[in-house]
């Protein structure tokens, strides 16, 4: 039997949960669970945009969906655009609830400083 993956696609900017549906159906199809997310402000999201004033507020969806993972849960985290900066926030705050992060044509932060930084400034 073919093991199956979760994979938790996240949107960049100006983009929903929405954008992933094509690669959602696939990886579906191939067995996968999907669980696509809309950030604060975006998609679906009931919050507006203008009540987000800063990066952690942005990612409390995905912050609040990794956290309820169960502790021995890993997933395959996707990011495009600057959803490359939420993959390297989770992969900070989670690192052991992952076990893969893809970056498509995503932002990549640098190597100098922790991801989460952004979250203290």
């Amino acid at each position: 039997m073919k093991q199956q993956h979760h994979f938790v696609l996240v949107h960049g900017v100006c983009h929903g949960a929405w954008c992933w549906f094509h690669v959602k159906h696939r990886l579906e199809s191939a067995g996968h669970r999907v669980t696509p997310l809309n950030l604060a402000g975006a998609g679906t999201s009931t919050k507006s945009i203008y009540d987000v004033h800063s990066f952690r507020e942005y990612n409390e969806p995905l912050l609040e969906f990794m956290a309820s993972l169960e502790p021995s849960e890993k997933v395959i985290l996707v990011g495009h655009s600057l959803g490359g900066m939420s993959l390297a926030l989770i992969a900070d705050k989670f690192p052991k609830k992952i076990s893969a992060a893809v970056f498509l044509t995503a932002v990549m932060p640098d190597t100098t400083h922790e991801p989460s930084l952004v979250l203290k400034q």
